[in-house]
């Protein structure tokens, strides 16, 4: 039977702080995923280097390693296959890196309860840590790249086939069933991965559509919900930390990712007892409206008149943002991958603490600092001197920067060995004030500004920045073993500063192709 105008489903109209009640289902069906997302990911490099690809294992995360058991990483699915694709390993580059581990190691640590090793074990372990982790490296910015090259194909085929609701609930359980099977057979672990890429690409452009679909073109309200939105996503990011890594801590790596599948189940179940407060999907309401033309909607799939002229200059605006932004989620994507590894090697950090707790700080100062930005936003908006949402992205690119002359500075001081927590901590403080100036502000411009049949689509694309960022990312991270850290974080301090200095560079014309008549200020 076709559906009809009449019988589409409409959302509650019930509001909550102002905001569509459905605005906190979406709140929180996106703060599991990202609990599981962000859980897994603290774990991921680690977890590759301290155990999986190595012989003498860390069985609990931040432990001893146990030299006396050989474990056999080609037992593990596909890694064979895998280091065919990795990079070739230049022997003379890990010197330094073999170097700083064999002081580590022969040292101990007496906070943690680490008796130092000897210097043959010490050599061995070295050797193999440091050969896998640029490789480790890669693989992290490949996983975390495809993470987010999924959502265009996921954001096509919710356009066309699927819709929102549909895609979200099928990527929540794909995803579900990946962190399970990482936690209960490790042998399955790119296999584990291939399920969290493939969910990830039906989950996450369209949970960020659902939100711009609560508002109606031009409602003053939508920047606001995705600050709201956004500050959901942190809090899953914030808490998943001390749960995951805790449990990897404690009672073995496997269980991290054990609490990141649950993470993810509850999410689903979320979205599906909150139903009744979203919007109808972008595809069911174009087939009720060809449905009520007369058209077969029913049997066809939903396929939209040709883009305007207008239209089009929008899309390849944002087409050429997207890739303005790739070097920003490069250098951005560094703390789940080389500054997590400073964090675990290099920081002096409390005894009950777990290193991987490094990765809820970023979301903490989210929490702190986005109620403050809002505020400081209207103000300026009240005197007329608001940044447009371009200008926003730059400032943010140029703060991104800007903060990594504080692990320059870090890095000077604390050598080889062990230094205070707060040089990575207020680091991620200014870089998390770049990400606020950047990353809600480009969600909610794709929505904004995209033609709405294929909003799901572009708002892949502007996913698929990041997928290259990541790429880019890991290949860069395969510096931090080969160069002096003060070397390494000045590189990443160019990056940061040459990506605001390009989109700078294009901001009117940019601003110029964006424009759209009903959303004038947006850009």
């Amino acid at each position: 039977m076709s559906q009809t105008a009449e019988t589409l489903p409409t959302h509650s109209q019930k509001t909550f702080m102002g905001h569509p009640v459905g605005l906190f289902v979406l709140f929180f069906t996106e703060m599991w995923e990202r609990f599981s997302y962000y859980g897994m990911r603290g774990l991921l490099k680690l977890y590759m280097v301290n155990y999986l690809f190595v012989t003498a294992r860390q069985v609990y995360q931040g432990g001893a390693y146990d030299a006396t058991k050989i474990a056999d990483p080609n037992s593990v699915f596909g890694w064979g296959f895998i280091q065919t694709l990795l990079p070739k390993l230049n022997a003379a580059e890990a010197v330094q890196c073999i170097q700083t581990k064999v002081a580590i190691l022969t040292h101990g640590d007496a906070v943690k309860g680490l008796q130092a090793v000897s210097a043959d074990v010490a050599q061995r372990i070295a050797e193999q840590t440091c050969s896998v982790e640029p490789r480790a490296s890669v693989i992290y910015g490949w996983y975390t790249g495809l993470v987010y090259l999924t959502p265009l194909l996921g954001g096509w085929m919710a356009d066309r086939y699927l819709g929102q609701r549909r895609s979200v609930l099928m990527g929540g359980l794909v995803m579900a069933a990946g962190q399970f099977l990482l936690f209960g057979a490790e042998n399955m672990f790119f296999i584990g991965l291939l399920l969290l890429i493939v969910g990830n690409g039906f989950f996450k452009p369209n949970i960020s559509t659902q939100v711009g679909s609560l508002y109606p073109e031009g409602d003053p309200r939508r920047d606001g919900a995705f600050t709201i939105f956004y500050m959901g996503i942190n809090l899953g990011a914030f808490l998943c930390n001390f749960v995951a890594g805790t449990l990897a801590m404690v009672y073995g790596w496997r269980y991290g990712f054990l609490a990141s599948g649950f993470g993810m189940l509850i999410g689903v179940a979320v979205q599906l007892a909150g139903a009744r407060f979203l919007a109808p999907d972008t595809l069911a309401q174009r087939r009720a409206e060809r449905a009520k033309a007369g058209a077969d909607a029913a049997k066809t799939p939903a396929v939209s008149e040709p883009l305007t002229s207008n239209e089009w200059r929008r899309v390849w605006a944002l087409v050429a943002l997207c890739a303005l932004n790739v070097i920003f989620w490069a250098v951005y994507e560094q703390q789940g991958n080389t500054m997590q590894t400073w964090a675990d090697e290099q920081t002096i950090w409390p005894s009950w603490a777990s290193s991987t707790w490094f990765q809820s700080v970023n979301p903490f100062f989210i929490f702190l600092l986005a109620p403050f930005l809002d505020y400081f936003w209207r103000r300026q908006a009240k005197k007329g001197t608001e940044p447009s949402s371009v200008s926003k992205m730059v400032i943010g690119c140029f703060v991104l920067g800007l903060s990594f002359i504080v692990m320059i500075v870090g890095a000077n001081i604390v050598g080889s060995g062990k230094g205070s927590w707060l040089w990575p901590i207020a680091c991620t403080l200014m870089l998390t004030i770049g990400e606020l100036y950047l990353s809600p502000i480009g969600l909610s411009l794709v929505t904004k500004v995209s033609p709405v049949r294929i909003v799901s689509l572009m708002m892949g694309m502007w996913f698929l920045s990041s997928f290259f960022g990541n790429i880019l990312s890991g290949y860069i991270g395969q510096l931090y073993t080969s160069m002096s850290k003060d070397a390494f974080f000045f590189v990443l301090m160019v990056l940061g500063l040459g990506s605001g200095a390009m989109m700078w560079a294009f901001n009117k014309p940019l601003k110029k192709a964006l424009h759209h008549e009903s959303n004038a200020a947006a850009v």
